[in-house]
């Protein structure tokens, strides 16, 4: 889904159509308000801890939660992750992998995260949750959920993209958020704001007076494989959220991009769709290059053509994952 150019207003600037939308905007938030209050929370005998968004669309939750599994696993604790699978048509409870699943069946995100944890994809998360218990779990990751009311949660985390931040604080369909600002912000323990140095200084001068919360300051930093990037000439894919930031981080590297392809989040990548790429790639004499959560969704008979850039979320000392974790890890601890 592509976000209305108002959700995200360049300098702040007023837009007739969201203005129009804020009484939708309004019914919304009482909605998604009126839902929190009425679920009854379950309670787990382990850690569960959610990381999630209040905007619709890409925050870098996937990459987050990534790098929290590692360092938990890391400490050498059994973790295991519950997603909902966005994209796919299986319901689940399932532990899925990339073997025996694609991402049709599981969805992008959640087949990304079975490659670094075991990834159990629930419809109902709570039934995925109970699934890993029995399964020698000692702490659950959640892939999103921040708005699920229906079981408690010991630590929420909340990401933002820097340069987007919460765009017109309005919600959907009036502006990007799921909730109001304030109902979120109370909830979360930590905020996690994910970009360079230039556009966190801009969020923190228009959204930080609304914050009341630790925030760790984080950014994307590209995966060493070995490969040199400098003057390589790619042709550039992505399906994400914000595939302008994949384009970017290309470029930081050095590489010399002779087209860019940006495509819906989440959308399939049909044969004939990548036989038009290969074909451009190979007229070109270019390197095919995507993003990890599109590489899986490639039909495998194409996976040989093309090359992913990835990346890992690094924390800043200021807030890192030893201090965020410290509650959780203590009363593993006893």
């Amino acid at each position: 889904m592509l976000a209305p150019k108002f959700w995200y207003p360049e300098k702040n600037k007023k837009s007739i159509s969201s203005t129009a939308l804020i009484p939708l905007g309004f019914i919304y938030a009482l909605l998604s308000k009126f839902r929190m209050l009425q679920s009854v929370q379950k309670h787990f005998d382990i850690p569960i801890v959610c990381i999630g968004n209040l905007n619709v669309g890409g925050t870098g939750k996937t990459p987050t939660t990534i790098s929290a599994a590692q360092f938990l696993i890391e400490k050498g604790y059994d973790v295991h992750v519950v997603s909902r699978g966005y994209g796919g048509t299986a319901k689940g409870p399932l532990l899925i992998n990339d073997k025996d699943y694609c991402a049709s069946e599981v969805g992008d995100e959640a087949l990304m995260l079975s490659a670094f944890a075991p990834t159990w994809l629930a419809d109902k998360r709570s039934a995925g949750i109970k699934n890993a218990i029995s399964e020698g779990a000692e702490i659950i990751l959640l892939d999103d959920g921040f708005q699920d009311p229906s079981f408690y949660k010991d630590l929420s985390i909340l990401t933002v993209n820097a340069k987007k931040g919460f765009g017109n604080k309005r919600c959907i369909p009036a502006g990007p958020l799921r909730e109001t600002l304030s109902s979120g912000l109370k909830r979360a323990d930590v905020l996690i704001s994910i970009g360079a140095e230039s556009s966190q200084n801009n969020f923190k001068k228009i959204y930080g007076r609304y914050i009341n919360l630790p925030i760790a300051i984080a950014n994307l930093e590209v995966l060493n494989t070995g490969i040199s990037w400098e003057n390589m000439k790619v042709i550039a894919f992505a399906g994400i959220a914000h595939p302008e930031n994949f384009f970017e981080a290309l470029r930081a590297q050095g590489a010399d991009i002779v087209s860019c392809q940006s495509l819906s989040d989440h959308q399939k990548l049909s044969s004939t769709l990548m036989t038009r790429l290969i074909e451009g790639a190979r007229a070109e004499n270019a390197q095919l290059v995507t993003t990890e959560k599109d590489y899986v969704r490639l039909p495998k008979q194409f996976r040989n053509e093309v090359i992913t850039l990835p990346v890992r979320i690094k924390l800043n000392e200021n807030l890192s994952w030893d201090k965020i974790f410290t509650p959780i890890l203590r009363c593993l601890e006893k």
